[in-house]
């Protein structure tokens, strides 16, 4: 299956390949090759550009890399094959176009990581079930942040009243500016053509992504533009009606050649960084912020705030406000979290070779004196 794609039917660009040729610069005898990461299977992940399906980091990148240097669905990679029927060895994840981050569940909330090299985010809600402009504002600034695309997608407008779906799409579209909101529905097929027109590859996209919660629809999405004809990277597991639900990241190659993630559902997700993600997602704020008085004016009551204004003047929801507001508070929180378990560790791996050093003294004379 791996090898049975061409590096550019997968969507390998020149900043991969000179990635690559970067790393077999420094190791000319280690046969290095190119790979996508199609899945992930636990420690593993399947593999597709190359003769072998499956794939782990090597020990060197396990020890060195940090949790977001690891592979994820998305990735490319530079690879070595074994001669049998051994997974390949990855070496090092090859420079990303974008990379999706949420804050894992728990009390540390490390940063993790959830699909690579991806040029457009589809972020799908239900016009059935609480489509809230606030989540979708979280999702805006996530995706934003990644270096991607974000299109805004409501399903299942079926069952939606006419009115209901307009005053929903009316809210969506004021909290995410500049950003298409596209009304469909997989059941019935409405607004399925435009939503395919904008998986088709170009020179700005080549890979797309389903995100949202569960129960939205994703999965139906995916498997109304896949088709019955469609080329699949890996298989998928179906029942009789030939549908499938998501229980990990994988990528799917769409009958137009457009490479599809689909995603299982998020819970929630949490910002762990802002990387000009807010800015991009309260675009509207960020440009009246540069007309007021002062040039570090949070918004909350200094003299000559133009934000401050235009709310007055009713140009700006002041829920848009309060909801960058919170957003930022939650990015400070998971930055000093983080900052906090980085130290964390550092202290436990410095303690741990410390205890290795003492014990490999008593055993080594050269060390003892």
């Amino acid at each position: 299956m791996g090898s049975a794609w061409s590096l550019a039917a997968l969507g390998y660009r020149p900043s991969h390949a000179a990635g690559l040729e970067e790393l077999r610069s420094h190791q000319p005898e280690v046969p290095l090759l190119p790979a996508r990461v199609v899945a992930q299977l636990g420690e593993q992940v399947r593999l597709a550009g190359v003769r072998s399906a499956l794939g782990g980091p090597s020990g060197r990148l396990r020890h060195l890399a940090t949790a977001l240097g690891l592979p994820v669905v998305g990735d490319w990679v530079a690879v070595t094959e074994s001669s049998g029927a051994e997974p390949a060895v990855i070496h090092q994840v090859l420079p990303r176009t974008s990379l999706l981050v949420r804050r894992a569940a728990g009390r540390r909330g490390d940063a993790q990581a959830v699909a690579a090299n991806v040029d457009l985010f589809f972020i799908v809600t239900s016009a059935n079930r609480d489509a809230n402009p606030r989540r979708i504002e979280r999702y805006l600034a996530a995706v934003w942040d990644s270096g991607a695309r974000p299109i805004v997608v409501v399903n299942k407008t079926d069952q939606c009243e006419p009115g209901q779906l307009a005053r929903l799409l009316g809210a969506l579209e004021a909290c995410a500016p500049g950003v298409p909101v596209l009304p469909v529905s997989a059941f019935t097929g409405d607004g399925l053509a435009r939503l395919a027109e904008h998986t088709r590859p170009h020179a700005d996209v080549s890979t797309v992504a389903f995100i949202g919660m569960s129960g939205v629809g994703k999965s139906s999405l995916v498997n109304a533009l896949l088709g019955d004809d469609a080329q699949r990277v890996l298989p998928i597991d179906e029942d009789a009606r030939g549908r499938h639900a998501t229980t990990r990241r994988e990528l799917f190659v769409l009958p137009s050649g457009a490479l599809v993630i689909d995603t299982p559902g998020m819970r929630e997700l949490g910002l762990v960084d802002d990387d000009g993600g807010l800015a991009a997602g309260f675009a509207e704020i960020e440009a009246l912020a540069r007309r007021c008085r002062f040039a570090d004016c949070r918004h909350q009551g200094e003299p000559g705030c133009a934000v401050a204004a235009a709310i007055d003047a009713g140009e700006v929801e002041a829920s848009r406000l309060a909801a960058l507001h919170k957003l930022e508070r939650e990015v400070q929180v998971a930055k000093a979290r983080s900052d906090r378990s980085v130290a964390a560790r550092s202290k436990q791996r410095a303690k741990a070779l410390n205890v290795a050093y003492r014990a490999r003294r008593k055993v080594d004379p050269k060390l003892q004196g």
